[in-house]
């Protein structure tokens, strides 16, 4: 009885080696690399952005003001709101098709401090006037790299990030908090403004984008609300933003 014992323990032994050798390693998203232009020339930049472990198709945009504050360039924004477009903007029966959405909730902050008004009055781009396709993509589906330019007669300067996902409610965002704004519930939680000031002279340096507060949950000002402390998972779409010098 003993040695039949030892003689199918090592028969389950074999079965589990061979069964873990046939084992396949599940492979790490390769990260993707942007390239765009806002300016003819000028001194290269990246920004790195790693995925947070809620990141989940966020809209994103990237731009930069000078240290007064002044708006100048728009680097990087997600296709859909840089040209008022939408993959599931219209609906035919139970089947959708792109077309044009108006998302005034999903990146206000952005929007008001480009400062370009609509003729429908809101601060969005139209697939009549969208941006730019050098500072336009779609949204990266894991990891990425955006390279690019900042004017070279920029020294210092500030990054901006706003990001938002929909569908992220929680306790504090949930779906009945304005019940009658409509552009609230395409937000959820509203979208957060990360930011980083840049200098030039020191090129060695590395500049983590960190968040600095959140915009209007309906999109109706361009007001940033420093609280973020009832944020849960949209804090979580991004796990670390950085920017370098190539």
């Amino acid at each position: 009885m003993k040695a039949i014992t030892i003689l199918l323990s090592a028969a389950i032994a074999i079965t589990l080696a061979s069964c873990s050798g046939t084992t396949k390693p599940q492979l790490e998203d390769k990260p993707e690399t942007l390239r765009t232009q806002p300016f003819e020339d000028g001194n290269p930049i990246q920004i790195q952005f790693q995925k947070g472990k809620d990141f989940y198709h966020p809209l994103i945009v990237f731009w930069i003001e000078d240290v007064e504050g002044n708006f100048i360039e728009t680097i990087y924004a997600s296709q859909s709101i840089a040209t008022g477009t939408f993959r599931f903007g219209e609906s035919e029966g139970k089947n959708w098709k792109p077309g044009e959405r108006r998302r005034p909730a999903a990146l206000p902050y952005w929007g008001h401090r480009r400062g370009i008004k609509a003729p429908d009055g809101l601060y969005l781009p139209t697939p009549q006037k969208p941006l730019p396709d050098a500072v336009t993509g779609a949204t990266p589906k894991t990891n990425f790299t955006i390279k690019s330019f900042v004017k070279s007669d920029l020294v210092r300067f500030k990054i901006f990030m706003e990001i938002n996902q929909t569908w992220d409610w929680n306790q504090y965002w949930h779906n009945n908090r304005y019940p009658d704004d409509d552009e609230y519930k395409t937000s959820c939680q509203p979208a957060l403004v990360y930011m980083a000031e840049v200098d030039m002279l020191n090129p060695e340096q590395t500049y983590e984008l960190k968040p600095i507060g959140h915009s209007h949950p309906s999109g109706s000002s361009g007001e940033l609300f420093p609280d973020i402390s009832t944020f849960t998972t949209a804090l979580n779409i991004a796990q670390r933003v950085i920017v370098t010098f190539e």
